[in-house]
């Protein structure tokens, strides 16, 4: 059994990888963050919410990880070159880019006003993209480095009232290939991660609604919603070297939803 923990260990660790990454304080990106840490890695706590940054670094450093936080704000291009410089300055390199952060507001198209718009777009990606580039100046000068970026069930398949949301993680998509084909040249590689119906503190009122749960069960094969510690796993795949031959890859985890859901009636012995 030794044999085997350690042969798997070694094919997929983090250990001592630096990772940046955004949107730390969110539903799925704490979750996230907490299990990079406890499999070795050193993250680099990036979001806004100062105080939720520092409940967090405590959480992960009582635990024994490695984590630093960095207040960032997305949609100013002066944060995010000072963000990147920072982790480089304490860390000295950056391995890996986790581009968690994003936001939604659930609205028509015919509801949407500008300044709905305009945020949901430059935090979700203008500011993913830049701080891409900025982060990818550093990878560049190393030889090697890898982005995964969170995209999402939306950007192949739509529910009403996320168009700005949706149009933003179908980019986030193609950028990702956009990475992977311009970098690969450079030693970096980039993926991305597409959650499908996950149940976080934000989602909760979705599958407590009277019909939107109902309508969510009925397309997701195995029924329920996901949760964010479902997605650690892609995530340290992503991360670690037993994914080096992977880029501009969109990893699916959605239960089952893309595959088509519950089936309808059909004749079986079973």
């Amino acid at each position: 059994m030794e044999y085997k923990a350690g042969y798997l260990e070694s094919v997929f660790s983090i250990e001592n990888k630096v990772i940046l990454f955004t949107g730390a304080t969110g539903g799925i990106g704490r979750v996230i963050c907490r299990g990079y840490a406890k499999a070795g890695a050193s993250v680099a706590l990036c979001d806004m919410d100062d105080d939720k940054l520092a409940e967090l670094e405590t959480e992960i450093s009582s635990d024994g990880g490695d984590a630093s936080r960095f207040t960032l704000d997305l949609t100013r291009m002066e944060d995010i070159a000072s963000c990147v410089d920072s982790v480089i300055r304490k860390y000295g390199r950056i391995d890996v880019l986790f581009n968690c952060a994003g936001i939604n507001k659930r609205e028509g198209i015919l509801d949407v006003e500008e300044s709905t718009y305009d945020r949901i777009m430059q935090i979700n990606l203008k500011g993913l993209y830049f701080i891409s580039q900025e982060t990818a100046k550093h990878m560049r000068k190393a030889g090697r480095g890898n982005i995964i970026n969170m995209a999402s069930h939306n950007s192949v398949g739509m529910l009403g009232g996320c168009s700005v949301y949706g149009a933003t993680k179908s980019a986030v998509a193609a950028l990702t290939r956009s990475m992977a084909v311009e970098w690969a040249k450079f030693g970096i590689r980039a993926n991305a991660i597409a959650p499908g119906h996950i149940l976080t503190p934000l989602t909760t009122v979705t599958w407590e609604h009277p019909t939107r749960s109902v309508y969510l069960r009925e397309r997701i094969a195995t029924g329920r919603p996901g949760t964010p510690e479902e997605i650690i796993g892609t995530a340290i795949l992503l991360a670690s070297d037993a994914s080096s031959y992977m880029s501009g890859m969109m990893i699916h985890i959605d239960g089952g939803c893309l595959a088509g859901g519950a089936p309808w009636d059909f004749d079986t012995k079973y």
